[in-house]
């Protein structure tokens, strides 16, 4: 699997995260990796938001509901709620373990998007790891949180607009 990308997962009360490689083949078909076997997917987004799933040519209607790092997963009538990051994202949240932030804050765009919703305006109070906007990107929305507890500063970031990796979207002092 050369193009996949590494997501560790975590399905809430589990002990340990499981890794996932998924290679994006286009068009909706993936190719994943799971505990050492490999499974062919074909997935369809379906107008009322729901995913219909080809998994080893099985059937599944899935829905998901994404908040922040975690997404809830209803699947043949069972809710899971899954904690899902990249590789890159595991050593972010290692490192910010160890370190608390002081003075301003800026939090910036981590790729290319498109800003869905900004949940604060300048002036709110906010905590540590409270969501303050939401960027779309690669199809999949990504709660921004607060690096440290403080006050919202600056707003660059508009609703419906696209960003660059790297761009400013608001401050936090």
């Amino acid at each position: 699997m050369n193009g996949a990308k590494r997501y560790l997962t975590r399905v809430r009360g589990a002990r340990e995260s499981v890794p996932v490689d998924i290679e994006d083949l286009g068009e909706g078909r993936y190719v994943l990796k799971l505990r050492g076997v490999t499974h062919t997917v074909d997935a369809r987004v379906l107008e009322h938001g729901a995913v219909s799933m080809l998994v080893d040519g099985r059937s599944y209607d899935v829905e998901l509901d994404e908040a922040g790092d975690e997404v809830q997963v209803l699947v043949q009538f069972e809710v899971l709620t899954v904690d899902v990051a990249d590789e890159r994202a595991m050593r972010l949240r290692a490192g910010a373990a160890g370190f608390s932030v002081s003075g301003k804050a800026v939090v910036t765009a981590p790729m290319p998007g498109k800003v869905v919703r900004v949940l604060v305006a300048p002036g709110a109070q906010v905590a540590e790891g409270e969501g303050l906007v939401v960027v779309e990107a690669m199809k999949m929305e990504n709660e921004l949180k607060s690096p440290k507890a403080g006050t919202v500063t600056e707003v660059f970031a508009k609703e419906g607009s696209t960003v660059e990796a790297n761009a400013k979207l608001l401050s936090v002092e």
